[in-house]
Parts: structure tokens; sequence; C-alpha cells
């Protein structure tokens, strides 16, 4: 499981939150169905539109292309070579800012790392978190994160392997340019880079 904050989620709409929403996504439970409550102009609607991570009109990007590399959504597809880009930089990851106490990377199977990525798919269908793979052509060099947060709009993490380290600061970089420029956060938590 590679994300584990749990936002703290304000607003008078119990017990059905985002972070609800996020865990029943994540852990495969069937989720709620949930209609807008109010209606546009009342303080309900307004405490539920705070609750989403990003709006409803919010055309999320399915591509990024930066120096050297390119973002896809994480999916099945990318399993086998997500799994040898993390397994093979273990160490590397956890040294990297914003991973050095996040509980992840740890050993997992090839086929815990497939429920894993269903998991990420499923957030980026749903709207409620957006995982990227970072590829230089075909091989996958790291992956991004892009997450609810309890102290800004979103949290951001992104890592590369250890063999492909010298791209840290450049997707870092141009990810931090790209989320203030194209995504509608008003805060965003990302590590700096000071190598």
């Amino acid at each position: 499981e590679r994300w584990s904050e749990k936002p703290e989620v304000g607003g008078s709409i119990p017990p059905l939150t985002t972070w609800t929403c996020l865990r029943q996504v994540h852990s495969g439970s069937p989720m709620p169905r949930m209609g807008l409550p109010g209606s546009p102009g009342t303080n309900e609607y307004h405490d539920f539109m705070d609750l989403l991570f990003v709006p409803p009109g919010f055309d999320v990007p399915t591509h990024f292309v930066g120096p050297g590399f390119h973002l896809e959504p994480l999916d099945a597809h990318h399993n086998p070579r997500d799994y040898e880009a993390w397994t093979t930089s273990m160490d590397h990851i956890t040294a990297t800012p914003g991973f050095e106490n996040w509980g992840w990377p740890h050993p997992m199977s090839l086929e815990e790392n497939l429920a894993d990525l269903l998991g990420h798919a499923a957030d980026f269908k749903n709207r409620s978190g957006f995982t990227y793979s970072i590829l230089d052509e075909e091989e996958i060099i790291g992956c991004v994160y892009i997450y609810p947060s309890s102290t800004h709009a979103a949290s951001v993490r992104s890592w590369v392997r250890a063999s492909r380290a010298e791209m840290d600061r450049a997707v870092w970089q141009s990810l931090s340019d790209w989320l203030a420029t194209e995504w509608p956060f008003a805060s965003i938590d990302y590590a700096a880079r000071d190598r």
C-alpha cells in the first residue's frame, strides 16, 4: 500500500468522507452510492464540494511530457516494469525526499503489486487520487502520486529508480511547474530537492 496518509476532512457530512471513499476504493470494497447533497448555493452543497479532491469540471491530465520523460496514468499493464523499477531501488526510494517515513517501499509479490496498481487506477477513475508512471520511452523510471493532504490542497510524492537517480531533480522541477500551472490546487506539499 503506497498511500497511507489519512487526511483530516472538515465539513458536516459524516460518515461519508473523501477518506472513507479512498479507503473503500483502495481496499476493493464497493463504493457507497453518493449524490450531491443540497443544491448549488446551499451550505450543505458547498460543504460536500469542499470534500472533492478536484472540481467536477476539471479535466484531469492523462499525459505530460517533461525533459527526458513522460507520464502515463499507472495501470495494470505497467505491473512488471513498475515492480522491477521499485524493487531494484528500495533503499534509493526510501532516501528520496518525501519517502523517509512513508512506510513504503517494502517487500511485496508481483501479485500484491498488481493489486496496489489496480487500487491506484481505481482512485484515478474515481478522481480521488492520481498516480502516474514516469517513463523514458517504454522504460518505467519512476512514479508520481497526487493525493489529498491534511495540510495542503494536495500532497505529491515522486521517485525515480536508482539507475536513473540523475533524473530526480528534473522530474521534481518539471512536475512542480506543471502542478502549479495545470492543476486546481491552491497549495501543494511536494518535498523539495536540494541535490
